[in-house]
């Protein structure tokens, strides 16, 4: 409310003995035409003052300014016994007129919050008060709390910037609550400010750490800040995707896209797919195994060619529904060597609830064996991840699964319980991992001759940059089978002999492969891979190296 008021001295009362300041009281009386309106104001000393005014009703949106526009302008003058709004002089009249007052006066705004007082003119020193509480009234960065459906309204039309601007003033985060910190670090996501984007939605994460949104877009901002593992990490909080090329970048920029998705463009149906083909050379290495019954001078060269992608379709309440094809083939350029040919489907729910992730599923393999046989795997399956920090991952899972051979070998079909445990670490600040999974089950329901089998192993995987463009991984598996009955085999030293033994075997791979993106989306691949199968039993014993180089495109 904004008066300016015109005041006389009345004749000056008795003297009396001074009394302490005490706040004035407010009453008011209403005429009937509901415009003109008288205020009395009274103090400790017994002295009335008489204020009339010419009101109006207005609408109650208005009332807030008003009153504080009100405060500004009475506390601005003083005031003598007498002060009255229909002064019709002029403003150079006003100003000449000596004003003076024994006390200030304060009005309390719940007494009039219904009332527009209009002003007949401002003193030089009232309007500088209006226009600065006008100018602060209406400037958003002076609102005491932040306007949260703006900034979100901005965020999904990707107005980063002015979604920044808006909430910046009211600081870094934290004190503002969840919605606060997401939508300043979407907004520095968005302005190329991932460092304190990452910085915002961890705050984020803290106060609300089931947050999908959330998760995905502190992914954003570590892969934007080339922390392709901590970025891999938080995302696998939330995507489930099988068959992931092996190196870091690569499964972080897939990771990224599907996130982006998400976030910007609001699918909820997330998908990816890839390409690959290329030649290789295939060798068989000498051992106590190939020696004996042939085998270890075979070089094949072959040609490959493998296509796959996946669905993850993100539900209400954090579920999500995921699945998966990979199909790989294998041309030898040698009519005595089978091809070899290999389908891998996956189907499964999950669900994340702060930083963990849990699935239930079903997968699969069938793989030709030549002459129109096949071998068939499948299986139920959980998984459990859990992101201990932004750099610490663990995961645990387990498998109930059957290989089933074809008719003409049905001896060596078996069933497996199979669990693991695993960490994940990341390195360099980001740039590099390491992995480490240790598994153990047992094989039984089989007819195999050597009986059923426990089995335990080791798998280490470390991913590295070396480049912005260019990467690699080095992996190295192991795994012991000790089966449980005893038969014979040939000797170890002489095929032509034979030996009552309990077969066990140890099985190896290491392999390595670099990564060159040439063209976004396009990477060149060699890699290189050394099989070796130790046993007790000379017919178990096998290595193999293999070296190929592909073409890869993923999308």
């Amino acid at each position: 409310m904004i008066a300016a008021f015109r005041c006389e001295r009345l004749p000056e009362p008795a003297p009396v003995v001074p009394e302490p300041v005490t706040p004035l009281r407010l009453g008011k009386s209403t005429s009937n035409t509901g415009r003109d309106q008288s205020l009395q104001l009274s103090g400790a000393s017994g002295v009335v003052i008489a204020a009339t005014a010419d009101v109006s009703l207005l609408d109650t949106k208005n009332n807030t300014q008003d009153n504080g526009d009100e405060r500004a302008m009475m506390n601005s003058r003083q005031f003598d016994e007498r002060i009255e709004t229909s002064y019709p002089g002029t403003e150079a009249e006003a100003a000449d007129r000596s004003l003076r007052s024994a006390r200030s006066v304060s009005l309390y705004p719940e007494c009039h919050s219904d009332l527009r007082v209009r002003p007949r003119f401002l003193s030089r020193w009232g309007r500088a008060i209006a226009t600065t509480l006008a100018v602060l009234g209406s400037n958003p960065a002076w609102a005491d709390e932040p306007d949260l459906a703006r900034a979100e309204q901005l965020v999904s039309e990707r107005r980063y910037k002015e979604a920044y601007t808006l909430l910046a003033p009211f600081g870094d985060g934290g004190a503002q609550g969840a919605t606060f910190d997401y939508l300043a670090g979407r907004a520095a996501l968005g302005t190329g400010q991932p460092e304190k984007a990452r910085a915002l939605l961890a705050q984020s994460l803290a106060t609300y750490p089931d947050s999908v949104a959330a998760h995905l877009a502190l992914g954003l901002a570590y892969f934007q800040l080339e922390m392709f593992a901590e970025a891999r990490i938080v995302f696998e909080t939330v995507f489930r995707f099988d068959n992931l090329p092996p190196d870091l970048e690569s499964q972080a920029q897939i990771y990224a896209r599907a996130a982006r998705a998400y976030l910007e463009d609001g699918d909820r149906l997330l998908w990816y797919g890839y390409a690959a083909t290329g030649i290789g050379q295939y060798r068989v290495n000498s051992t106590r195994g190939t020696n004996a019954l042939g085998g270890g001078d075979r070089r094949d060269t072959f040609y490959n060619a493998r296509v796959g992608g996946g669905l993850n379709h993100e539900l209400a309440g954090d579920y999500a529904l995921d699945a998966s094809l990979d199909y790989r083939f294998r041309y030898y350029d040698n009519p005595d060597s089978r091809n070899d040919s290999d389908l891998r489907w996956r189907a499964a729910g999950s669900r994340s609830f702060g930083e963990n992730n849990l699935a239930l599923g079903l997968r699969g393999r069938t793989s030709y064996r030549g002459e129109g046989n096949h071998r068939n795997d499948y299986g139920v399956f959980a998984d459990y991840r859990y992101r201990v920090d932004p750099d610490n991952q663990l995961t645990s899972g387990v498998e109930l699964r059957r290989r089933r051979y074809p008719a003409a070998l049905p001896d060596r079909s078996f069933s497996s319980a199979v669990a693991n445990v695993g960490w994940v670490n990341a390195l360099n600040g980001g740039e590099s991992s390491i992995s480490l999974v240790a598994h153990g089950g047992y094989n039984f329901a089989t007819s195999r001759p050597d009986g059923d089998s426990l089995v335990y192993g080791l798998t280490a995987t470390y991913d590295f940059t070396i480049s912005k463009n260019l990467g690699g991984f080095v992996f190295g598996w192991w795994e012991h089978d000790s089966f449980d009955a005893d038969r014979i085999h040939f000797h170890p030293d002489a095929v032509d002999q034979s030996v009552n033994l309990t077969r066990k075997d140890n099985l190896y791979e290491v392999g390595a492969g670099l990564v060159w993106e040439f063209a976004p989306g396009w990477t060149l691949r060699p890699e290189i891979l050394y099989i070796r199968d130790q046993s007790n039993a000379t017919a178990f014993n096998y290595s193999s190296t293999e070296a190929w180089i592909n073409v890869r495109t993923d999308f």
